[in-house]
């Protein structure tokens, strides 16, 4: 049995790089999860440096890197479906997610307020929409799903070019820290990842061609951004895990421009990288995580929670080392796992309000093959 419907993610017609990125970057985000859920319950974290410094050292590309993806496929989908079927298919895939798990996630939170006071209270249920940091993690949905929509409708109705649509991005961009300032709600991050969506569309037709693949995987082109990847890197860590009320978003807010160019950087090497493992057909496995990276994003926090309480708790496991190599792929795997698992047994409205048949076919062609590919016992 194929508990990851592997087989049929690696028989889809998609683009190999682009789940293969996808993969990368949200092992990257796992990460940063995973160490942020051992915060504050008593661990050592301050003997083992290294892990805080390596979380901060890959900050600063995933999440733009995720916008740049989806801007890739914008126009190619609206000239295909349209308008109408666009939004609809946001609505499927990304807002209904949000609803779900966001709702399962705050309301958990409720619960355990009475023992960890973290303050969620039933005003977190509208933070979704109108406050998303606030509810943790699913302010990458809201404006995911937000950002799509404008662009869509000014591209569609008002036939605004890519070049006008960068234009307003480069504004957004400009005005979001002010923004977080006033604490402008879920507009601070529509308007700081709109510019990442933009360019993803400007780039889509250089990195969609077959022709252009073969020069992104040359090491002319991987050493440079490598190198240039560590430094910049090397450089913003430090001011990111300084004494400052921003944290980890320090260089994001108090230096935008600064952040751009590190978030540039990143996602080409990761971009080029990705590029390597298609040629390569290397670590395949990678594809399948970003298969399912929105699967994986939307019950990340959960898993980990749950798999840090089990083992501090109920095994009573004290070694940051060993509950990061728990809970990091705990964080990864468990969520792919539940996923296939909902859509085996007709628990696919946890996702999507629209039965995901092709996946579900998937799964269920992966069983019966499993089941009819075992030898029949010999006669006696």
């Amino acid at each position: 049995m194929d508990l990851f419907n592997s087989k049929f993610v690696r028989q889809e017609k998609r683009w190999p790089w682009i789940d293969y990125d996808k993969g990368i970057s949200i092992i990257l985000v796992g990460y940063g999860h995973c160490y942020e859920t051992l915060k504050d319950h008593g661990l050592p974290l301050d003997k083992y440096p290294f892990f805080d410094y390596i979380g901060v050292f890959l900050y600063g590309f995933r999440m733009p890197l995720f916008f740049i993806i989806s801007g890739l496929l914008v126009v190619k989908s609206l000239n295909k479906h349209g308008l109408g079927a666009y939004i609809a298919n946001r609505n499927n895939n990304i807002l209904y997610p949000l609803f779900v798990w966001g709702t399962i996630q705050v309301t958990l939170q409720i619960i355990m307020n009475r023992y960890t006071h973290n303050g969620y209270t039933s005003i977190d249920y509208l933070n979704l929409i109108i406050n998303p940091r606030r509810t943790g993690i699913f302010w990458y949905l809201n404006a995911l799903y937000c950002i799509g929509v404008i662009y869509a409708f000014l591209h569609s109705r008002l036939k605004m070019p890519v070049i006008g649509q960068l234009s307003v991005g480069i504004i957004m961009y400009v005005i979001y820290p002010h923004l977080y300032t006033i604490k402008a709600g879920l507009f601070i991050d529509i308007f700081e990842y709109y510019i990442f969506f933009a360019l993803g569309d400007l780039l889509s037709k250089l990195m969609l061609d077959e022709k252009s693949m073969q020069v992104y995987t040359s090491w002319k082109f991987f050493l440079p951004l490598l190198i240039a990847f560590i430094t910049i890197q090397y450089y913003c860590t430090p001011i990111n895990m300084g004494d400052s009320p921003f944290g980890v978003r320090n260089v994001e807010l108090n230096k935008p421009y600064l952040f751009f160019a590190e978030a540039l950087i990143g996602c080409a090497l990761s971009i080029n990288c990705s590029f390597f493992l298609q040629k390569l057909k290397a670590l395949t496995f990678l594809r399948v995580v970003g298969y399912h990276s929105l699967f994986i994003y939307c019950a990340q926090i959960i898993f980990m929670t749950v798999t840090r309480t089990v083992c501090m708790s109920v095994l009573h496991i004290t070694s940051v080392p060993l509950l990061i190599l728990i809970i990091w792929p705990a964080g990864i795997v468990l969520p792919i796992f539940l996923y296939n698992f909902c859509l085996r047994f007709g628990l696919w409205w946890l996702y999507s309000f629209k039965k995901p048949g092709r996946q579900i076919e998937g799964i269920t062609t992966a069983r019966l093959f499993s089941f009819n590919s075992k030898k029949k016992p010999a006669k006696v």
